[in-house]
């Protein structure tokens, strides 16, 4: 039997780059409709950010959320749900006053950043397990927040994608993995080549995979020019593949991706190395995710 790899499109991210690309997804609308064309595409998982419809910039407004979750399970797409937790981490501090964070910071209740998912019961959800410079601030995720999300995620029965840029978040993983906060399988997402964290590199992944709990479910990927290579590194070391345009714009030097794009090069990627990409209801078993709510 060919090796079976789950893939994931992240369609809409958390950066500040969409100014950068013609035809970036930003209303729930758009969002939506790019999720189906992954999904068309080969995905079996979509990693959903949302942003202002007029600005374009991140949020992590409950109702945009719900347009985006609503949309897609209307449309009657199998594809599996992940929403992201990741907004609401983020701190610097003012000038003035380092007790206080700089304008523009998000910096959340570990309670407010889960309420979308207790409330839309995606199949999937990210828990980013770590604290680490991100650009010019820092992506704050303290342990006793991080337990607080961890309970309330497993109490909605979401299953958590615990995202990981250093090797310290996979040791306090199994911490809470330990303590219960998390059930078995765990799902891992190595996250290569963000500056200041894990670089985009075989050694990189290689390393981190070796930390990884017995039994571990995995995936991983690189942004910008190492997205390729790092999903054909993931399906060479038994993992599985994420992609999309949270991670990447291009699809080559000064041509524009689009999700299904992405996601169609990730296909080709994976068939190359004899292995096979897997359709969602595959996917709910191989990671281990309860039936729908």
């Amino acid at each position: 039997m060919s090796q079976e790899v789950v893939v994931t499109c992240a369609v809409s991210g958390g950066h500040q780059n969409h100014n950068k690309h013609p035809d970036y997804p930003i209303t729930p609308a758009q969002i939506a409709d790019t999720c189906l064309e992954a999904r068309a595409a080969g995905a079996a998982i979509v990693h959903v950010h949302v942003r202002d419809p007029e600005t374009g910039m991140p949020r992590g407004n409950v109702e945009l959320y719900r347009e985006v979750v609503e949309r897609v399970r209307d449309s009657g797409s199998d594809v599996l749900i992940n929403l992201t937790t990741g907004f609401g981490g983020r701190y610097a501090p003012s000038d003035d006053d380092p007790s206080v964070s700089a304008p523009g910071m998000t910096f959340w209740q570990p309670e407010k950043r889960v309420a979308h998912v207790e409330e839309l019961r995606p199949e999937i959800c990210s828990l980013d397990v770590g604290t680490f410079n991100f650009g010019t601030n820092v992506f704050i995720n303290t342990p006793d927040h991080l337990r607080r999300m961890a309970k309330r995620i497993q109490a909605a029965g979401v299953k958590p994608e615990i995202e990981v840029f250093e090797p310290g978040h996979i040791i306090f993983a199994h911490e809470l993995i330990k303590e219960g906060f998390i059930d078995a399988p765990p799902m891992f997402q190595l996250c290569l080549g963000i500056p200041y964290a894990s670089p985009a590199s075989v050694e990189a992944m290689t390393f981190l995979k070796s930390l990884l709990p017995e039994g571990t479910k995995w995936s991983a990927f690189g942004i910008s020019r190492q997205q390729f290579p790092m999903a054909g590194t993931a399906v060479e070391l038994g993992g599985n593949v994420r992609v999309g345009l949270e991670d990447n714009l291009y699809m080559d030097k000064g041509v524009f991706a689009t999700n299904g794009k992405l996601v169609d090069k990730a296909v080709e990627i994976i068939r190359g190395q004899g292995a096979e990409p897997v359709e969602p209801a595959r996917a709910r078993e191989i990671l281990g995710i309860k039936p729908a709510a």
